[in-house]
């Protein structure tokens, strides 16, 4: 079993919001039982939170259901996960100095790294932004974690 972790500032948009999709995609390629999926947040501000009430409307329209609660990254999700997703620069610095090790340090990934139709070098925080923004990140993640699916998919047939 694969174990993902996607991680944002907060874990009350963008990570909540990859890991709905992803969930979503397995869901649809029947493929539950072969990975898991979890987001956290490298700040404990929204601590048991739901999504962003904003993300969930916009989630919903294209049939993501957010129901994740926020917590904070913990030191025991680098033992416990093979891939740490973060959503931007500062969440990948913030990530490689929580990383108790060299070794957990190559479990760390971006997330626009599986992008296969954007080009955008990371997910922007669209909380204090509008609709379009909310729109964009689930752009952006439809986009990642399909690339993300198919690599692991494609890793394994290898």
């Amino acid at each position: 079993m694969k174990k993902i972790l996607f991680v944002c500032l907060g874990n009350i948009c963008r990570s909540s919001t990859a890991e709905g999709v992803m969930l979503h995609l397995l869901d649809e390629a029947g493929l539950q039982k072969d990975y898991e999926i979890d987001s956290a947040g490298i700040l404990s501000y929204h601590q048991g939170e739901l999504p962003d009430s904003r993300m969930r409307a916009h989630a919903k329209r294209r049939g993501y259901d957010l129901v994740h609660r926020s917590r904070q990254v913990r030191p025991s999700d680098f033992d416990h996960f093979d891939l740490i997703i973060g959503m931007d620069d500062r969440n990948i610095q913030d990530l490689k100095e929580l990383a108790p090790t060299v070794e957990d340090m190559k479990k760390i990934h971006r997330m626009t790294e599986y992008c296969t139709h954007h080009t955008d070098d990371y997910v922007p925080d669209p909380y204090y932004g509008g609709a379009e923004g909310f729109e964009h990140v689930l752009d952006l993640l439809e986009d990642a974690c399909a690339g993300l699916l198919n690599q692991l998919e494609e890793e394994k047939k290898a």
